[in-house]
């Protein structure tokens, strides 16, 4: 689909790098000619998906163990990588969410989620954006977010909420940093199905007939959700800034993608919350 140096010469950092989709999309930047660096919590996941790729890649790829929930960890791993030399593109890929009827949410579960997916993203955009700022060094931002920023989703509002912010931080810098040469974009994207998200979103007892909703009869490929970041944070989409690109088949046009729990009883929410606490 693309040049095959498209990325090249740019230094990519993708948080929640270690698996899914922050994994797919940094496949595809090597291939494309870019360095990578993937940053999360356990480090193990990261040298072994870093071992993979380089392996199977031949690309330069490197770890950073960060805690993003933390500001000054976000800070000193940045600090770590500019040595080196600065990034070009931050990908804001981690995130977390789960299942609940909102009204059982406790301060500890909103903020489980809230700490990464928005604290974290924010910091990640902070620390890169002043950096880039201060070296005259042009910069992308690229947000992974949801459809819940269009539709509004029920049981997982502190993630919609979340998602909702970036957002509203993506067009805001892009007016206030566009001028300095830091570019803001986000993709939505629909039902790209991983382990991890599968694990929280389609628990025993939730059909998988949301996939022949969809107006394309499908789930997206982790191919296709790399190709659009790979065009995004490239040269190529130098007049994109601002925006968010849906990527889900159509389906925000029929569902907001909650409604089927709107029928769930209190015993199979019951056994949610004590799957969770469990996990």
């Amino acid at each position: 689909m693309f040049e095959k140096d498209l990325l090249a010469g740019k230094r990519i950092l993708v948080t929640g790098g270690g698996s899914g989709l922050g994994a797919a999309m940094g496949r595809r930047f090597i291939e494309l000619g870019a360095e990578l660096i993937i940053c999360g919590r356990r480090l193990e996941l990261l040298e072994a998906t870093a071992t993979q790729m380089r392996s199977e890649l031949s690309g330069k790829v490197s770890v950073a163990r960060c805690d993003i929930r933390d500001g000054g960890a976000v800070d000193a791993m940045m600090d770590q990588i500019w040595r080196e030399a600065p990034i070009d593109v931050v990908v804001n890929n981690a995130a977390a969410t789960f299942l609940a009827q909102t009204e059982h949410l406790s301060f500890r579960a909103a903020d489980a989620i809230l700490g990464p997916t928005l604290h974290g993203t924010m910091y990640c955009t902070l620390a890169a954006g002043k950096r880039w700022i201060e070296g005259r060094h042009n910069g992308v931002v690229l947000s992974i977010l949801s459809t819940s920023t269009i539709t509004g989703r029920a049981f997982t509002v502190p993630s919609a909420m979340a998602k909702s912010a970036i957002l509203a931080m993506t067009k805001s810098l892009a007016v206030e940093w566009g001028p300095k040469g830091v570019r803001t974009v986000a993709i939505a994207p629909g039902a790209f199905p991983t382990p991890g998200a599968s694990g929280q979103l389609r628990p025993e007892g939730r059909g998988e007939s949301w996939a022949h909703r969809n107006p394309l009869g499908r789930a997206g490929e982790h191919r296709e959700l790399a190709n659009l970041a790979s065009f995004l944070i490239s040269d190529q989409a130098g007049y994109i800034n601002g925006e968010m690109v849906v990527q889900d088949g159509g389906s925000h046009l029929r569902s907001s993608g909650a409604e089927d729990l709107l029928q769930w009883t209190d015993a199979q929410w019951q056994k949610q919350r004590e799957g969770r606490t469990k996990g």
